[in-house]
């Protein structure tokens, strides 16, 4: 049986190889309320770019809605940051969930988002000379660390950059980051991103 990687455990291992100096990180990030917490923990020890690139996103209006929520809470807290947008083609995320489009919440499809989304992180740090890159994905209890960092690590093989490797709902990040939304009044949507999981959660709601 395959042993589970404590993937906190291994971040904190890299923060402490680092000590001394702060990093240039590209951080992939989904949504304010998930980066709440990530960055409160990460710019301690980063310095840190956020990559807003989320062609899942079903609409151009709430794409704009929750990057303008990201930039306003890096405002609010007062972090200095810098602000990646890649143009938004919502093509790029229908001609990877072509064929998946029911695919249950977490199974197939998802992981050709995450794929998707962080293959273009990945790259983007290559070109930038950042030391490493990662997303603030793995802070919900909904998403998949593991496979999360399986697919960071297999990717930071091929370009030549570093993955922070990290589960970020542990030590009661994912609590913190509910704390902090309240705080800081964040939008958070009750689905994804993507049609198909709005449509899911519209479903379970008994509104489809």
């Amino acid at each position: 049986m395959e042993q589970k990687v404590n993937y906190q455990k291994k971040l904190e291992e890299i923060l402490k190889k680092e000590e001394g100096r702060r990093p240039r990180l590209l951080l992939q990030c989904c949504c304010a309320p998930c980066s709440s917490y990530v960055l409160e923990y990460l710019s301690q020890y980063f310095e840190i770019d956020l990559f807003f690139y989320n062609p899942n996103i079903d609409t151009a209006d709430e794409f704009e809605l929750r990057r303008r929520e990201l930039w306003r809470l890096a405002d609010e807290m007062e972090l200095k940051v810098g602000h990646i947008v890649p143009e938004y083609r919502p093509e790029e995320f229908l001609a990877i969930a072509a064929g998946l489009e029911d695919a249950p919440e977490g199974g197939p499809r998802c992981k050709k988002c995450f794929e998707l989304r962080l293959e273009r992180t990945a790259r983007a740090a290559a070109e930038g000379g950042y030391d490493y890159f990662t997303t603030t994905l793995s802070i919900s209890p909904l998403k998949n660390a593991a496979l999360l960092n399986a697919i960071g690590g297999e990717l930071a093989g091929r370009y030549g950059v570093s993955y922070l490797f990290s589960d970020f709902k542990k030590k009661e990040g994912y609590k913190r980051s509910i704390a902090l939304s309240a705080q800081h009044g964040l939008y958070r949507q009750d689905y994804c991103g993507c049609r198909f999981s709005k449509q899911q959660r519209l479903r379970e709601k008994g509104e489809a």
